[in-house]
Formats: C-alpha cells, sequence, structure tokens
C-alpha cells in the first residue's frame, strides 16, 4: 500500500474498492487496522480510503504533536493528491473530531457522515482520563501490533494522549460553527462512554442541521470498534443513502 508526502510527513493509507469514496478515519492511538473487520463489506458499496494519522501505524510524525485540526489538514492535503473533493465518511472517537473540522473548514467536501464518540470540547473527564492514561502491559501487546516504528512511536502516542488534558482550542465546536455543516449526519454514542457524557452528543445534535441521533444503551466508547456487528450494517444504511426520506 502507498505512502504520500502530505505537510510534513509521509502519511500511510490503503485504498479497497471502487465506487464513491468513503473516508474511514480511526482515533488517536489506533491505525488502519481498526477497520479490518468492515472493509470486506464496505468494499461492495465504496471505495475505501484509510489512511494512518500522523505518528500512527506507518504514518510519520517530524514534529512529535499531534491535534485533530492539523490532521484535518493532512487528510485533506491527501484526499487533493487523490483527486478527490466530495467525499462520505465515518470517524471513530478523534476520527469524528477530525471530520468535524473537515466539516466546518470545507462544508461542501462532506456529504454524509458517522461520528463515533466525537464530541464538540473536552469535558473535565476525558481530562482527568487522559491525565492518568498509562501504558498497560495489554496495550504495549497490542501497539506493537499496531504501529510500525517500534516502542519510541508508543511513547510518543502515549504522550499524544496526555497532552489531550491541557488541549482547549483543537477540539472546541461552538454551535454557530457546528451549524454551518452541510453533511447529513449520524451521531453515535454509548449511554456509559466514560469519556463523554450523553449531552456532548446531543449539542452535536441540536447543532449540526441535517443530523440524526442514536444512543447506544449499556455502550462504551468507541462502538465502531467495540460493538462492530451493531454498528457495522447501521453505518453502512445510513452512508449508502437508505436513511433518505423521499
Amino acid at each position: 500500500m502507498p505512502k504520500v508526502k502530505v505537510n510534513d510527513i509521509e502519511m500511510y493509507y490503503e485504498i479497497h474498492g471502487e465506487g464513491e469514496p468513503l473516508l474511514m478515519l480511526h482515533g488517536i492511538t489506533g491505525s488502519t487496522q481498526m477497520w479490518n473487520n468492515y472493509v470486506n463489506d464496505y468494499k461492495q458499496h465504496f471505495q475505501l480510503i484509510i489512511p494512518d494519522l500522523r505518528g500512527h501505524g506507518k504514518s510519520t510524525n517530524s514534529s512529535k504533536e499531534f491535534t485533530a485540526k492539523q490532521s484535518a489538514h493532512d487528510i485533506i492535503a491527501l484526499l487533493g493528491h487523490l483527486g478527490v473533493t466530495e467525499i462520505k465518511g465515518i470517524g471513530c472517537s478523534t476520527g469524528g473530531d477530525i471530520l468535524l473540522h473537515i466539516a466546518t473548514m470545507k462544508p461542501e467536501m462532506i456529504v454524509s457522515m458517522v461520528l463515533d464518540g466525537a464530541t464538540p470540547y473536552y469535558p473535565k473527564q476525558m481530562r482527568e482520563a487522559c491525565a492518568n492514561w498509562t501504558l498497560t502491559e495489554g496495550r504495549w501487546e497490542r501497539y506493537r501490533k499496531r504501529h510500525y516504528y517500534g516502542d519510541e512511536q508508543i511513547r510518543q502516542i502515549r504522550k499524544y494522549m496526555v497532552d489531550l488534558k491541557d488541549s482547549y482550542d483543537d477540539v472546541n465546536f461552538t454551535k454557530p460553527l457546528l451549524s454551518t455543516i452541510q453533511a447529513k449526519t449520524l451521531i453515535i454514542l454509548g449511554d456509559r462512554d466514560p469519556y463523554y457524557p450523553v449531552k456532548m452528543a446531543t449539542t452535536l445534535y441540536e447543532s449540526i442541521p441535517d443530523s440524526y441521533l442514536w444512543i447506544v444503551p449499556k455502550a462504551g466508547h468507541a462502538l465502531t470498534m467495540y460493538e462492530i456487528k451493531l454498528v457495522k450494517p447501521v453505518a453502512l444504511d445510513f452512508l449508502s443513502g437508505k436513511w433518505e426520506v423521499s
């Protein structure tokens, strides 16, 4: 699979299938691998564009800093390289925040999108979780399979996560700004999400003009990763236009 120079990094990305482009964005600490269980089904309907965000997986990051907004600029540059001017999108956690940046910077670019565990801003409980975020033995094991550049890259990813506790300007979407989004938007959040209370999702729903809200009972964070059988067919129907009202 190819890499491309965008901004100050080399970005790894995968292309699967043909047809209407669908951008699939993992969250912080993730990689393209999180979408492996989606590829075979979704590529029957779309051309999938699946990148590793800066500093994750096989993508480099010489700046050693990570923000959703900078990642949005990286993705826009990738899409420009591919000649893509209009997309659908699905984003998990930070991947959803990146889609929000793209949808507010270039409203005409995104036709529809699924936001799983995205947020208009970082609440107190999320900042506290990031401040206490550690590399457990289980995380080391998972991340060594996920990230290409070894333990130093993994330590840097931990820093990305911990630094979110002091981040106030990056993910800070006001209601007036969210109201400029043109994309038909499905907002998904688990009602037991440890990072984001339900009011985060309702704020997005109340602010994005053409939006749908799905609060999943007895569910946590990043449902595209941990509730695949539940989320995958619903998101596919939405992105395929089956929710259109005649």
